[in-house]
């Protein structure tokens, strides 16, 4: 496999919801481990834009998709219940944070664990109302902290196993 291909998997891995981030890292310790030439700091960066290019699609249209599809058969109900979970979720955490909200926001995405990622956290702050460029910023950093946290855990991981 050639070292563009390894980079274009990592690209669409942290794209994909759930994985993101959080998966993609791992893969290009993989590549790394596995081919020298394929450079870590690259990949980073082109991770890192593959988990943020979904966010303004999340975060304009998402929302409006889950509206538009709250009352139709089949899929109503599940629209339905993420609107209102969401809601839900977004007064809790504005009642909580405060003013707090975009540190609310960032160690919400940061934190990698399930569910929290990129996606989630966009699609959080669409339902809060957040404004676009805060919300960004948030999910920026939070993408930025996950990406240290996975790092360090992978660093330690694969350099125990491959001496990396």
């Amino acid at each position: 496999m050639t070292t563009f291909t390894e980079y274009l998997i990592v690209f669409f891995v942290s794209m994909v919801p759930l994985i993101e981030l959080r998966g993609a890292i791992p893969f290009a310790y993989g590549f790394h481990a596995a081919d020298p030439a394929f450079r870590l700091l690259p990949a980073y960066v082109i991770i890192a834009v593959g988990n943020m290019l979904p966010v303004p699609v999340i975060f304009f249209f998402a929302r409006k998709v889950l509206e538009w599809g709250k009352d139709k058969p089949v899929i109503g109900g599940f629209f339905t219940f993420c609107l209102e979970k969401g809601h839900k979720g977004g007064e809790k955490l504005k009642s909580k944070a405060g003013r707090g909200l975009f540190v609310a926001l960032l160690l919400f995405v940061g934190i990698p664990l399930p569910g929290t990622g990129a996606w989630t956290g966009t699609l959080a702050a669409s339902i809060l109302d957040m404004d676009f460029k805060t919300s960004v910023l948030a999910v920026i950093g939070g993408v930025a902290l996950a990406g240290v946290i996975v790092g360090v855990l992978c660093t330690l991981g694969f350099g125990a196993l491959f001496g990396i």
